[in-house]
């Protein structure tokens, strides 16, 4: 017995880490399919290690039958098809922009706020910004102990969370760098190689970026509304895997042994904090694994009851495929879907 998943933007660097995710985790599949754009009809992805899938054109691609979408098309296309897929009976969970605030669609972190799938109206289900992710996965048990008010994060994230074209850009540029060929930016800005760059996504009219007003505004639907936040993104020169420093002002007292233990004890996060060379994690590390990693915790003197810490984790897991994955896994174990197939 299991569940047909059809995993929509499957030749993208997110879709393939759904697909291994999907097949890691042993998600009880009876039957996926690989579907994407039309240029893309045909070519091969894998599905755990020995089952190959064909992929299907999603302009013609009937969702009647299939009990979970996992999209991550991008928003313009997730716009058309999410919809129609719900429409058709499959859950859908969205991996892109399109629909996270509206508000009668759940922006959800299992580990962070599960209850929100109670209120699932249209069939859709959004997975939320990246950044987003790490950062309350992390909050959520500081803010239940010690009710965290305001927070200051400056991200410094990977090639990866633009897409694989960003990925081949930072791969050129370096090469190119060594052999003195011409660079130009194509994905970016600017060179990524060897620098970095504090601007993702487009500029907004009171001058922050596209990205830094989702951290703000997802964390507040997430976690709290109250919570005041202020974000400043940057994309740095590596592959896979985003860190971040946080700054945080709580409503109480907080101390660095006190907040090392809740956060010891928070599903889904891991402390690794030796304050000597090496005692932290970095993106490099966080690469394939599931965790959010906090290091760094100490004391900000400069605001009362002030605390910061430094967390990174895989973007292309915990950041994407991992927590829509958990997404379903979370509607399974409230019995949220129907019975799978025999």
């Amino acid at each position: 017995m299991g569940y047909r998943v059809a995993v929509v933007g499957a030749t993208g660097a997110v879709g393939r880490e759904m697909l291994k995710t999907l097949a890691e985790r042993k998600f009880p599949v009876q039957e996926v399919a690989a579907v994407a754009s039309g240029r893309t009809t045909g070519q091969q992805v894998s599905f755990g290690d020995k089952q190959i899938l064909t992929v299907q054109n999603l302009d013609k691609f009937d969702f009647t039958g299939w009990d979970i979408g996992l999209f991550s098309p991008g928003a313009s296309v997730s716009a058309v098809h999410a919809p129609r897929a719900a429409k058709a009976g499959c859950i859908v969970i969205d991996n892109t922009s399109q629909f996270r605030m509206e508000p009668d669609v759940p922006l959800v972190v299992p580990e962070v706020n599960p209850q929100a799938l109670a209120h699932i109206r249209r069939g859709i289900i959004a997975n939320p910004n990246c950044s987003t992710i790490q950062m309350v996965v992390a909050l959520k048990p500081l803010h239940d102990r010690y009710g965290v008010q305001r927070v200051v994060v400056s991200t410094y994230q990977s090639v990866s969370g633009a897409g694989k074209e960003a990925m081949d850009e930072l791969y050129a540029q370096t090469k190119a760098t060594y052999v003195n060929d011409p660079i130009k930016p194509e994905q970016f800005t600017k060179q990524i190689a060897f620098n970095v760059i504090p601007h993702i996504d487009r500029f907004m009219p009171d001058g922050s970026t596209k990205e830094e007003w989702k951290m703000v505004v997802e964390t507040k639907k997430i976690l709290d509304p109250d919570i005041q936040v202020v974000a400043t993104c940057v994309r740095v020169p590596v592959f896979i895997g985003h860190g971040e420093a946080v700054f945080i002002q709580c409503a109480k007292p907080i101390t660095v042994e006190g907040a090392r233990a809740v956060l010891r004890d928070a599903p889904g996060v891991v402390v690794l904090d030796h304050r000597e060379d090496g005692g932290y994690i970095t993106p490099l590390e966080c690469q394939g694994e599931d965790a959010t990693y906090v290091s760094r915790i100490r004391l900000d003197p400069t605001v009362e009851n002030g605390l910061v810490f430094w967390c990174v984790a895989d973007n292309l897991r915990k950041g994407a495929a991992l927590n829509a994955v958990q997404i379903a896994e979370t509607l399974l174990a409230q019995g949220r879907l129907a019975r799978p197939a025999a």
